[in-house]
């Protein structure tokens, strides 16, 4: 069996990451999913209704990958003007803090991070016109893509721990985990399943992920150096 790599540890966290915010705001998502789907397919044909939803989805995903990117690309630069050893060590403190408020906020033993919404409200009536305008109406890929982009306090948690991670590889890693956890719920809620929705409504699940996550936000915090150079395949000296 192949040893646990750091980047299965960090696509893990924002798989759990994306998980929660399911959790956090499966009304909202699948309602925009659901209204995508119908409106782009007013058929009622279920390949193309099918494939509009995958297509979205896969735009929404691209553009939480393309943020991380570019973010982790801006956290390595500013890594790179300090002490290695010591701003190191800052953004795994960071990063491992950012994933405990994270984890706490979904268990609802934080402030919750919906606030966050509303600070940039005035910014999701911008994305939504862009959302339905006519590129946006000719390609739901590029719907996607602006809904990638909608504030959310959730992806913006996450986008803040993907810039903490050193790398644009590993900030688009984190949020590719992201958006791939946030699938099952979007998805399922826009067909209108609701097996799916009522898990995620109910408190033990929440708390239960929340703490999954904070157990890895501490784990990320205090690893020690060489055993995360191991799991790397760093040397060693």
């Amino acid at each position: 069996m192949p040893p646990v790599s750091l980047t299965d540890f960090t696509l893990f966290a924002g798989l759990l990451a994306g998980l929660a915010s399911s959790l956090h705001c499966v009304g909202m998502c699948g309602g925009i999913a659901s209204s995508l789907m119908i409106g782009m397919s007013p058929s009622e044909d279920g390949v193309a209704r099918a494939q509009t939803l995958l297509l979205s989805q896969l735009g929404r995903v691209t553009g939480y990958v393309f943020a991380g990117g570019v973010l982790g690309a801006l956290g390595s630069n500013t890594y790179l003007l300090f002490d290695h050893g010591e701003a190191y060590a800052l953004l795994r403190w960071l990063g491992g803090l950012t994933l405990v408020y994270i984890g706490l906020s979904v268990a609802g033993w934080a402030p919750s991070l919906a606030g966050l919404d509303r600070l940039t409200h005035g910014l999701s009536g911008v994305f939504a016109r862009l959302g339905t305008g006519p590129a946006a109406q000719a390609s739901p890929l590029f719907a996607g893509l602006v809904w990638g982009f909608l504030p959310c306090g959730m992806v913006y948690a996450t986008l803040f721990y993907a810039m903490l991670s050193g790398s644009a590889a590993t900030g688009a890693l984190i949020m590719a985990g992201f958006g791939l956890g946030t699938l099952p719920a979007v998805m399922s809620s826009a067909w209108g399943a609701g097996v799916f929705v009522r898990w995620a409504r109910q408190a033990r699940h929440r708390i239960g992920v929340g703490l999954a996550i904070v157990a890895l936000g501490v784990v990320s915090a205090i690893m020690p150096w060489k055993t995360i150079a191991a799991l790397c395949g760093i040397p060693v000296s």
